[in-house]
């Protein structure tokens, strides 16, 4: 197959916007696990959230 005279531009291009992608699916996830730590951190201190209080609460 021949990708012609731009064919490592198009391939750096791509493997480059892969590993973007991928950092940023691992970031998404480190994050995600961060920040559920926290929030079990906030309610193991007393904190609630007010999402789970009634409406006779408020």
């Amino acid at each position: 197959m021949s990708l012609g005279p731009y064919a490592s531009f198009v391939v750096t291009s791509y493997a480059l916007v892969a590993a973007i992608i991928m950092l940023l699916i691992i970031w998404i996830g480190v994050d995600y696990r961060h920040q559920r730590q926290r929030l079990r951190d906030l309610e193991a201190s007393g904190v609630t959230r007010r999402s789970g209080r009634t409406a006779t609460e408020i």
